[in-house]
């Protein structure tokens, strides 16, 4: 794959507040860090209003907004293969890819949830660029330099990347996530989600994007739809994970019901629910709570390799 990073410059700022524009309600002020990331124009950046989300597999999935292009949580492993969780726990994929690392396009940076293999395999971290942008928690940026990528985005809950690229505009901020109950959290890779804001500049029309990363529903989730109203699509990772068949470490079709009760998306997609022998909530789980709960209507179902589009 070939990264469309050229050149980039990374400033980091202390945050006193971050203004949002239009009727976004403002994140929160107190400890927060900026990091402000400025990418290469590689082609006129327009301000199209359009964009996609394509699914590849897993958590994977290809965001394309106003000439920006990321890829998330990426795994490229095959039917058969296994990855390592930690602890001596393996788990088996159940799936392909839709597409093969090969037919990536330029990726503008990585947002990776956390660093397990079924985010970030082995595959994956030979083969990536290592002045690949990759936006992540502290901990796994840590790690990740300490494999040789050297342009990694280190946030803790809250923190903000501001993203500029031609007339593009992205924020990016890190969202409360938790990997299990508290006390196996502790033993597990610290987890985060992400909120996407999409601009561009000049303008104050935005779409808003949450990413859940691999979390339970916890308190801190109930923060988001205050300091973050008005959001347009949820990517949702389901599946119901469980670690010695009895310990759920994501959410399953119950717990993505509360989910969306919580922050009240306008659409949402699930991800992340049958690629794996340790994912223990098949989709169907979700799609029976979904209609039980009447929201049926608020979900897009997307097939490995679908692509949903979006956009004002």
């Amino acid at each position: 794959m070939r990264s469309s990073l050229l050149v980039c410059k990374l400033v980091i700022v202390i945050s006193a507040a971050f203004p949002a524009p239009g009727s976004y309600a403002q994140p929160p002020s107190t400890g927060v860090v900026t990091q402000k990331l400025t990418l290469p124009a590689t082609a006129p950046a327009g301000v199209d209003s359009t964009g996609s989300v394509q699914f590849i597999g897993t958590a994977t999935v290809l965001i394309r907004y106003q000439g920006l292009t990321i890829l998330t949580d990426p795994n490229f492993l095959h039917r058969g293969e296994h990855v390592h969780l930690g602890y001596g726990l393996r788990s088996k994929r159940l799936t392909n890819p839709a597409i093969e690392w090969s037919q990536l396009p330029p990726i503008d940076l990585v947002l990776l949830s956390h660093l397990h293999e079924d985010h970030f395999d082995k595959a994956v971290q030979e083969r990536l660029d290592r002045a690949t942008v990759i936006v992540t928690t502290r901990e796994a940026s840590e790690n990740l330099r300490r494999m040789g990528f050297r342009r990694t985005v280190p946030l803790s809950t809250w923190d903000v990347l501001e993203v500029s690229k031609g007339a593009a505009r992205l924020t990016m901020t890190a969202m409360p996530g938790r990997h299990g109950s508290p006390v196996v959290a502790a033993l597990l890779p610290t987890v985060m989600g992400a909120m996407l804001d999409f601009a561009a500049e000049g303008h104050h029309a935005r779409y808003r994007m949450y990413i859940s990363g691999d979390t339970l529903v916890f308190d801190d989730i109930a923060l988001i739809p205050h300091r973050y109203p008005g959001i347009d699509l949820a990517l949702l990772h389901l599946g119901g994970t469980r670690i010695l068949k009895a310990v759920k470490v994501t959410m399953d079709g119950k717990d993505g019901v509360e989910m969306l009760r919580i922050l009240a998306p306008e659409r949402a997609i699930p991800i992340h629910y049958n690629d794996y022998d340790i994912f223990k909530s098949p989709l169907s789980d979700f799609d029976t709570e979904v209609r039980a709960a009447g929201l049926d209507k608020k979900i897009v179902y997307l097939k490995h390799g679908d692509t949903y589009r979006f956009g004002k």
